[in-house]
């Protein structure tokens, strides 16, 4: 077969919004393959690559007498980026194989120049077949990947490209099978061709250099930045990096494929919340120039203070799942992660938390423009097999395409490896292996999880050996949700043992929207509002360490987890928003509180 499995930090191609290329978003064909025959023959065995059953061929019926039992028709459209539960009932609770079918001409393409196929992400696990030769396969629901299209595969005319897509969940997956969030299957993110030169550059990477002292360097207004760049083959030409505004070029010299440098730059405003500016940055090879949006700022820890620009920061949060409440489904474009920013700024929030996975480049750059805070999260979750070296290396993998997709946005400043992970030596072992790649890939920015706590009736006390590895000591909190009621927030005392920012990743209670009733009635929206007002109380009375908070969560969202038949229904109530974009009561307690610690900084 044409083209092998191959990892994403290998090959994957960056800022793909700024180079030329075309859209394969829109209507394709699908067949629902629950056992798997376009993929298996009946002895359950991988069908051979000519195989006319196989579902990646489209073999012609000629004679009456010919056999064919597959196809793809009109009949069976589906929208792509999206995900398929909520484009039809029949996909609502399906978990398995559906295949994807659509056609393209043959882009035009000068002498020389290369076409590569990019995923903004299929959920779970994708196998990518051109012209009846597989170009190759990727697994990981969340993150993108590309392959080369040999262009003497290509056909003048209605190329025939064929995904097959398998949203099943396994044991030895990231995540794995038990989660608390809704299995949304498809292609769920955009789908574009990418026209190149013979050789281009693929990544690369431009930030303040984290170890400067920051404070001086604003003071001469002369700062150091420091990068790399990667091309797509080895070459000894040179690169031009260009900052137009700030009058700043400099030419490097490649050596082989990857080249780091170091430069001084002059006047540079820096990136904040209060001032998000983003500087047009050109990167030329030969004939071609990339560009991006970046903004630059330093990120970091001083003892127990979160540092941003060298400057004490409260992380005025919330979570987000990648969803759309209102219509039921994924958020893929840029008009839904307007929406969720609008709710983020209307709650006077800061900071998100992507949880828990990495959320479409949308997220990020809105982000970006709107000076939104971030913490990037992997899909290492609950009791996944952390004795397996199979299961570190596919988060270990999953890791490195979420940094190096999104390691030039400014608005990134935590990198989590993952989520309520039980403690054993074993998984502290999995977890710090994937701190310390993410150290390697991108030593500019903090690396936290959520980590386990001892809930105790004197005082909470946070030691979970993992925070030894961490740089911030991020818990969620359920008193007065799960066990007791809100009342118990009133005399806890937190404690860590660990000299290092206390930030609490979750707290939440829910809340059916529109219920209204006393305080003391669980799901209604005066019982979510209780719960914040003395999680508020207890929030005051904590350690010096606070550094602040991402409630759970922003809007409702689905799970299956979730059954209670008058309140829930297939929905996690925790959000501050309901399924229709309503706001509850909860929300305008949790902003005043943002709008007094706004006061404070």
């Amino acid at each position: 077969m044409i083209g092998l499995s191959v990892t994403a930090q290998e090959n994957l191609i960056i800022n793909t919004q700024n180079r030329e290329q075309i859209s394969l978003n829109g209507t394709w064909h699908y067949i629902i393959d629950p056992y798997e025959t376009g993929f298996y023959n009946y002895r359950f065995k991988e069908r051979n690559q000519n195989d006319p059953e196989a579902y990646w061929n489209n073999p012609k019926v000629k004679n009456k007498t010919d056999r064919k039992e597959h196809g793809y028709s009109d009949k069976y459209s589906i929208q792509v980026p999206g995900d398929w539960n909520s484009q039809d009932d029949v996909f609502k609770y399906y978990e398995g194989t559906v295949w994807y079918q659509r056609s393209f001409d043959k882009p035009k393409l000068a002498e020389n120049e290369r076409l590569f196929i990019y995923f903004g992400a299929v959920n779970y696990e994708a196998h990518v077949y051109l012209n009846g030769k597989k170009l190759g396969t990727h697994k990981g629901g969340f993150t993108p990947f590309n392959f080369e299209v040999p262009v003497d595969l290509l056909q003048d005319k209605d190329n025939y490209l064929v995904v097959k897509v398998d949203n099943k969940r396994h044991l030895e997956e990231i995540p794995t099978v038990n989660t608390d969030w809704w299995n949304y299957g498809g292609i769920t993110r955009d789908v574009k061709l990418i026209i190149t030169p013979p050789n281009f550059i693929q990544q690369y990477a431009l930030q303040l250099e984290g170890h400067q002292d920051i404070k001086n360097a604003i003071k001469k207004r002369r700062f150091e930045l420091s990068g790399s760049i990667k091309l797509n083959k080895a070459s000894e030409e040179k690169v031009t990096i260009e900052i137009p505004e700030l009058k700043f070029k400099k030419t490097i010299k490649i050596q082989g494929t990857e080249t780091d440098f170091k430069f001084e730059a002059k006047n540079i405003e820096l990136w904040s919340p209060e001032n998000p500016k983003l500087y047009t940055v050109n990167f030329s090879f030969g004939n071609v120039s990339l560009q991006d949006k970046i903004g630059f700022r330093k990120i970091d820890v001083k003892g127990t203070d979160i540092l941003l620009n060298g400057e004490k920061i409260f992380l005025r949060g919330i979570s987000i799942h990648e969803e759309i409440p209102q219509d039921v489904r994924r958020a893929k474009n840029k008009e839904d992660a307007e929406q969720l920013f609008g709710w983020v700024k209307d709650l006077n929030a800061n900071m998100v938390r992507l949880a828990h996975y990495p959320h479409n480049e949308y997220m990020t750059r809105m982000a970006d423009s709107l000076g939104v805070l971030v913490w990037s999260e992997i899909p290492v979750y609950w009791t996944i097999d952390f004795a397996s070296q199979k299961v570190l290396e596919k988060a270990k993998k999953q890791l490195e395409e979420m940094i190096i997709r999104d390691r030039n946005k400014a608005s990134v400043i935590i990198w989590s490896v993952g989520n309520e992970t039980p403690v054993s030596e074993t998984r502290t072992h999995f977890m710090k292996m994937l701190i310390e790649d993410a150290k390697r890939i991108d030593d500019t920015r903090l690396v936290s999880a959520a980590l386990e706590v001892g809930y105790n009736s004197g005082k909470n006390y946070i030691n979970d050996p993992l925070g030894k590895y961490t740089d911030i000591v991020s818990v969620n909190e359920y008193l007065g949700w799960y066990g007791d009621l809100p009342h118990a927030k009133e005399n806890s005392k937190w404690e860590t043992a660990y000299n290092k920012p206390l930030f609490f990743s979750e707290t939440g209670a829910g809340a059916k929207g529109g219920l209204h009733r006393d305080k003391e009635t669980r799901w209604s929206e005066e019982f979510q509002e209780w719960y914040y007002t003395e999680t508020i109380k207890m929030m005051k009375q904590m350690p010096d360490n606070y550094t602040g908070m991402s409630p759970w969560i922003l809007a409702d969202f689905r799970s299956p987890r979730r059954n209670n038949p008058i309140y829930q229904e297939g929905w996690n109530r925790k959000g501050l928003i309901d399924d229709k974009g309503n706001k509850k009561k909860a929300f305008f307690t949790l902003k005043k509180y943002y709008q007094q610690k706004e006061a404070e900084y």
